[in-house]
């Protein structure tokens, strides 16, 4: 297993050891901000178990049948913890405002040394991931959740001191809804970026007219057309194209060039070019934009 696998099965373990004491010493509280709290860490626990499932899967050389293997789970994981975590997010939203005008008596120290222990657990996890987040999504998802695990964590135990110093109750339920927030901006840009990734949009972070322009400026290229940029997975990125070469067919050893500066220079991994001189009688049926 990778050091990246690795570090999603000891997130995983960790996270869920911690969220089973959160729902019991948060029912014994009566406490939603610290029940907030822990359904958001237990769909963070499902998302890093997926993400892990789905890191294993990737592994598996193509078959027949999915010719590029099974390297997309890695972006269905991350659209499905998204996806959980909103769900997740709102239900709590929904039992907070519910609870504001008639807040239940809070145990206000122990809300607090839960929480403490979150800040703790939350913040060791996420430097799991610190090495990886600007390479994979799941990484990167990963690393956001559970720094904002320990960031909100930090909020509820303020909660648990002002209920403990003051009584009042109705900043348990305030809080957890200032938790919902917090997740749900969170949350937002990993959603969009995943689906965007299902749906074989260009990843962000790579610029698909710079690439047109850097192919057009090679040598011997006069037109580049039929070009696709998508995500094989949330680490890797493939390029097809059609170029059109009028001298002619350059060889092997300038298209395996072109292929390695391509992944150097913009981080796309697995080209696939095909040339063509343009001098035959029929245009290729590919070379309109609008034709896929």
């Amino acid at each position: 297993m990778t050091a990246g696998g690795r570090a999603f099965g000891i997130g995983a373990a960790i996270n869920l050891g911690f969220v089973i004491v959160e729902i019991i010493l948060g029912l014994r509280a009566n406490s939603l901000a610290l029940l907030a709290d822990a359904g958001h860490n237990f769909v963070d626990v499902i998302g890093l178990i997926l993400a892990w499932a789905a890191i294993k899967l990737a592994l598996h050389p193509p078959t027949t049948r999915f010719t590029y293997g099974l390297r997309g789970t890695t972006i269905l994981a991350s659209l499905a913890n998204s996806v959980l975590l909103l769900l997740a997010t709102g239900a709590i939203a929904w039992d907070a405002i519910g609870r504001i005008t008639n807040p239940p008596a809070v145990q206000g120290a122990l809300v607090m040394y839960v929480a403490f222990a979150g800040i703790v657990v939350n913040g060791g996890s996420a430097m799991l991931f610190l090495s990886g987040r600007h390479d994979d999504l799941n990484a990167r998802a990963a690393f956001l959740h559970l720094l904002g695990d320990a960031a909100i964590a930090v909020s509820v135990m303020l909660s648990g001191l002002v209920v403990m110093k003051t009584g009042l109750r109705w900043v348990d339920p305030l809080i957890a809804l200032a938790v919902s927030a917090v997740i749900v901006y969170g949350t937002w840009s990993v959603l969009r970026d995943s689906a965007e990734l299902a749906l074989h949009a260009v990843p962000r972070g790579i610029d698909a007219a710079g690439v047109r322009d850097w192919l057009i400026r090679q040598r011997g290229i006069g037109e580049v057309h039929d070009l696709h940029i998508w995500a094989m997975s949330t680490r890797e990125t493939a390029l097809t194209a059609h170029l059109v070469m009028p001298s002619g067919y350059p060889g092997d050893d300038y298209l395996q060039q072109l292929g390695r500066t391509l992944e150097q220079k913009f981080g796309i991994c697995h080209v696939t070019l095909q040339t063509e001189t343009g001098s035959g009688t029929v245009p290729c049926a590919l070379a309109s934009e609008h034709v896929v």
